[in-house]
Parts: C-alpha cells; sequence; structure tokens
C-alpha cells in the first residue's frame, strides 16, 4: 500500500506515523537503504507538521487579534 502524501493527512495521522518511524529508526533493524527511505519519511512527516502547527498558530492568531470593530482580513495558507 503506498503511503498518502504527508500534506494529505491529518496533524493527528501525521504524528502518528512519524512516531513510528521513529521507532522503527530506534530499533536499528533496518537496512541502510531502509533506514534512508524510512528517515526521508520522516522529515517529509515532520516538515508536514510543522506546517499544520504554523497554519493553526496563524488562524488562532487572526481570532485573538480581531476586535468587533477590526476590518475583515483574509485568511493566507501558508506556502509548502
Amino acid at each position: 500500500m503506498a503511503s498518502k502524501k504527508p500534506e494529505n493527512m491529518s496533524f493527528e495521522a501525521t504524528i502518528e506515523e512519524l512516531d513510528q518511524v521513529v521507532e522503527q529508526l530506534e530499533n536499528g533493524d533496518l537496512t541502510l537503504d531502509d533506514a534512508l527511505k524510512k528517515f526521508e519519511r520522516g522529515i517529509a512527516l515532520a516538515r508536514s507538521g510543522q506546517s499544520k502547527l504554523d497554519e493553526a498558530e496563524q488562524r488562532v492568531s487572526i481570532l485573538l487579534s480581531n476586535t468587533d470593530d477590526a476590518p475583515l482580513s483574509e485568511f493566507n495558507e501558508l506556502p509548502e
């Protein structure tokens, strides 16, 4: 089964898979090639998770900074 692209996964699924990747790498039972592939996947998952956190932080910041008389502003998603 092919892995989903990290950007198409929920934050929770991203973190869960990242935990699994870290555990597999820590076990040390992988060949060098498999370990490199897992490491690459882990980096992609970590970057995607950080992007999702940054986006959530931006949304919260916008919500907390707006007052009733504040002008509406457009939400801009962070580039990946």
